[in-house]
């Protein structure tokens, strides 16, 4: 597949291409249905990030499921958190009683997840777990559990398959680190 030039010039390596994203999601939507076989599971995806690992995930889940949004903002233009969390979009389905798997695009610092879980928990969900594609362990502030993890990468500012800079990039079929001409000073 060829992308114009403008969008690979964000790229600095590919750390995960298509084929294995595409293995590990099939991988991870077996594990998830066979733990939930035989129940009702509703995916909370966090957007924007999770829209396209949660959109090929649930494909691969055998089982019926519905599916819900919420918006969480912790970043702005930046590569890092910024420590505070605001819900810019909450679920409309009700969770209490409900087998919630939330579904993320990443897990650095562990300040976002923590915080959604806590909102989440309170609802009182039958059970509550998470999925996430990508976990960067060396950056965690706060431990979070992960039940279902798709890859664990370095501590470096990722792009692709969702994951964005700005707003640009999310449209990479593959996970790259962000080209280091692009990346801010702060960062």
């Amino acid at each position: 597949m060829t992308h114009g030039l403008d969008l690979e010039r964000g790229v600095g390596e590919i750390l995960i291409d298509e084929t294995a994203l595409r293995a590990r999601v099939v991988e991870l939507g077996a594990e998830i249905s066979a733990d939930y076989a035989g129940r009702d599971l509703l995916l909370v995806g966090v957007l924007k990030g999770a829209v396209f690992f949660m959109a090929d995930l649930m494909r691969e889940l055998t089982m019926p499921c519905e599916i819900d949004f919420m918006a969480i903002s912790s970043y702005g233009v930046a590569t890092d958190s910024s420590g505070v969390v605001r819900i810019l979009k909450d679920l409309d389905i009700n969770v209490a009683g409900r087998d919630v798997l939330v579904v993320e695009d990443i897990v650095d610092s562990g300040l976002t997840l923590s915080y959604l879980i806590r909102s989440l928990r309170a609802r009182k969900p039958a059970s509550l777990e998470v999925a996430a594609l990508l976990t960067k362990p060396e950056r965690r502030e706060i431990d979070v559990p992960v039940r279902y993890v798709g890859f664990e990468i370095p501590n470096r500012f990722v792009i692709g398959y969702g994951l964005d800079f700005a707003e640009r990039y999310r449209n990479l079929p593959y996970v790259a680190v962000l080209h280091p001409d692009l990346v801010p000073s702060t960062a």
